[in-house]
């Protein structure tokens, strides 16, 4: 009976494409489960996600869980993670990403997941960084560490100058720095972010580690797009 009234006045409706979920679906139903465009790059050699980087950055190894269409439903998922309160949504990419990377030995040596960093105020705003429980998830999967305190995003922007700046600019510490306190030598870090479209926010964090420490970074993302 309680049961019931749970379900009528907060349903619990997929996160994908807001349909009443079945009592034995979890988060996303059973059909955006198996109609979601995966990319399966962490299986593949020279992947669409690790030539974005090619002649840019050194990357190790790079994959991301989805393809990201305009107007799909990997779009309402990520808009619905990042400006409608639905942080869960992170968690769940992650468990998903998580247990594939596991069967993946181009990730077996992951010490350190790190998420990209949004500024301080955005982050009062939202209340959540939308990838720190991503990150939280493949590292956990992966039985590692995680930390969101190594980098950090000191130049407060909007999307578009971001984008811009992160264009002209060269040196890019002037919009992320690392924490000097931090031992990072001879780690192999996993950066993750929510999506890859330019790959130019990647970039910049993958070079201020590099310029930093000894490293080895390897990337893994929600989404790239198309």
């Amino acid at each position: 009976m309680i049961k019931n009234l749970l379900n009528l006045f907060f349903p619990k409706l997929c996160y994908a494409c807001i349909d009443l979920l079945s009592d034995n679906e979890k988060h996303l139903c059973t059909s955006c489960r198996h109609s979601l465009p995966v990319t399966n790059a962490h299986f593949e050699n020279e992947n669409l996600v690790e030539k974005v980087f090619y002649g840019r950055v050194k990357i190790e190894n790079a994959t991301a869980l989805l393809k990201f269409q305009k107007k799909g439903r990997v779009q309402h998922l990520l808009h619905n993670l990042k400006y409608k309160g639905q942080e869960k949504i992170g968690d769940v990419l992650g468990r998903w990403l998580g247990h594939e990377l596991k069967e993946s030995k181009a990730f077996e040596s992951i010490d350190l997941v790190i998420p990209v960093p949004i500024h301080k105020k955005k982050l009062r705003k939202r209340g959540y960084n939308q990838v720190t429980k991503f990150g939280q998830a493949i590292a956990q999967a992966l039985n590692t560490s995680f930390s969101e305190q190594i980098l950090l995003k000191s130049t407060a922007t909007s999307t578009q100058v971001f984008k811009k700046r992160l264009a002209r600019w060269n040196n890019n510490e002037e919009i992320f720095t690392l924490q000097k306190d931090t031992s990072l030598s001879g780690k192999h870090i996993l950066l993750v972010d929510d999506i890859i479209t330019t790959g130019a926010t990647v970039e910049a964090c993958a070079n201020i580690l590099q310029k930093h420490a000894d490293v080895k970074i390897s990337v893994a993302t929600m989404a790239i797009a198309e």
